[in-house]
């Protein structure tokens, strides 16, 4: 019942919560976890923290200063509604970095444990950033950054750019903090990224299966009766032997593998199985559009 009523929301209504409630998420993983440790995850709210510990300036003040420059580049390249929520995010979550109270009682249960604050900061951070990127925006920051230097040189990956600003801010965090504080925020980053992957597309158990088998007949009409899993015929021709064919195409759960293993083997042990991951699957019997 509540999932059938936020489906019946504005769609522009529920990115704008998922943005907001997402950059709350990211600025008490630093209020809470991050700055107290002095631990530098990374991107511009490394710098940011970074900066923090020499100088005592507001983290949030300085991510928007850091920022400002890199939106005035991409608002020349982007579109409107992707700056603005992207602009949006943020400010509130610079603004909510600077001003929001963590109670005392919360700060004591962490008792200074680095490894802790770098788990919990991480996963927190990454759940924060994977729900504002569920609302069509960004935080700004490196991922702002890497978007621009894809579109000036289109050749050079934006995953690498990424990797090369993060793997900076922690160097220097290892030089400025200690190389033991670098480490934390490497595990910060990794546990942040999958926390991000998470949250954009769930915990997907679907495989991809491609069957070619001379009985490719026979097991689909296995497949939709026994698994009750629909299957595609893609015609294709193997291009050793020119002969034409049905290649089946099939995706199914992950605990559903070991039965259309032996479904398949069952029909023709010589079967050409490929499995792979489905990393999202929206349709009937999975995830809904």
């Amino acid at each position: 019942m509540i999932r059938a009523k936020i489906e019946r929301l504005p769609k522009r209504l529920i990115d704008w919560a998922q943005i907001v409630f997402g950059s709350f998420l990211v600025a008490v993983a630093f209020d809470l976890f991050f700055i107290p440790n002095r631990i530098a995850p990374g991107g511009l709210s490394g710098v940011a923290t970074l900066i923090h510990a020499g100088t005592g300036w507001p983290v949030g003040l300085i991510m928007a200063c850091l920022n400002i420059p890199i939106f005035l580049i991409a608002a020349r390249m982007r579109g409107a509604t992707f700056l603005v929520r992207s602009l949006a995010g943020m400010l509130i979550l610079s603004l909510l970095i600077d001003i929001l109270p963590i109670p005392e009682a919360i700060e004591s249960v962490m008792g200074g444990d680095v490894l802790l604050a770098t788990v919990y900061g991480g996963l927190l951070m990454g759940a924060g950033v994977g729900l504002v990127l569920r609302g069509s925006a960004t935080t700004g920051g490196t991922d702002m950054i890497a978007q621009i230097i894809n579109w000036l040189l289109p050749h050079v990956r934006v995953a690498w750019v990424l990797f090369a600003v993060d793997l900076c801010v922690v160097v220097a965090a290892g030089i400025v903090f200690n190389p033991k504080l670098a480490l934390y925020a490497l595990v910060a980053l990794f546990l942040s990224a999958r926390a991000t992957e998470f949250v954009q597309y769930g915990l997907n158990p679907a495989k991809a299966c491609f069957i070619i088998s001379e009985h490719s007949d026979e097991i689909s009409r296995r497949i939709l009766s026994e698994l009750e899993r629909g299957v595609t015929a893609l015609y294709s021709r193997g291009m050793y032997s020119g002969t034409d064919r049905k290649t089946l195409m099939c995706i199914v759960s992950r605990i559903e593998i070991p039965r259309l293993k032996r479904l398949v083997e069952s029909e023709d042990p010589q079967a050409f199985v490929v499995v792979s991951e489905a990393n999202e699957v929206l349709g009937e019997g999975f995830t809904r559009t």
